[in-house]
């Protein structure tokens, strides 16, 4: 069905400051419209009145799994995805999938259409940029402790592991540009 549709989603996944943000941007810039997870998380926290802050976030994210399934997020990112199809986008991005749960949900609702792309960054160049970034600023012992929670508690490190394509986010935006050209070429997402 998938090919009579001609439907094509890419999810980006990393660790954080690999530059998925900057993935994402990339592609949207091309008007390409995006679903992006932690906005659902945002839109919960703001409906449930949490202010929005690193330490909020990390534990409403694990709370919120953990009372209303490990699929909360990623259902209400179907259901978005679902109406942006009937509304006749053939081509979607996914900012901010992150567990293997979330992963497998979506392999399953959308066979052949879903194609994963881990952004991959070496981690001092990963803490360099989250010292340095204008919102929410992290130390680098911050970043170790998001990367072990993320990759503990929110089973993060299983779809970058199994991830359809890499790419290697170690130079300038220009470089990743032309690094997302490349994998977008070969999946035909234009």
């Amino acid at each position: 069905m998938s090919h009579l549709r001609n439907i094509k989603i890419v999810a980006f996944v990393g660790l954080a400051g690999s530059g998925k943000s900057s993935a994402v941007e990339y592609l949207t810039q091309k008007h390409i419209p995006k679903i992006y997870f932690g906005g659902i998380i945002y839109k919960a926290m703001e409906e449930a009145g949490i202010e929005v802050t690193w330490e909020s976030q990390q534990q409403f994210r694990e709370e919120i799994r953990k009372h209303e399934g490990k699929d909360f997020v990623v259902k209400r990112a179907i259901t978005e995805a679902r109406n942006l199809i009937e509304a006749g986008q053939h081509r979607i991005v996914l900012d901010g999938l992150y567990t293997w749960s979330e992963y497998k949900i979506l392999k399953h609702e959308f066979p052949g259409e879903l194609t994963v792309i881990a952004i991959v960054t070496p981690k001092h160049e990963r803490k360099k940029r989250m010292a340095h970034r204008p919102e929410r600023p992290m130390s680098a012992q911050e970043v170790d402790e998001r990367d072990w929670t993320e990759i503990e508690n929110l089973e993060k490190g299983g779809p970058i592991a199994i991830a359809d394509y890499f790419v290697h986010n170690d130079r300038d935006l220009e470089w990743l540009h032309e690094q997302l050209d490349v994998v977008l070429r070969q999946i035909d997402f234009s």
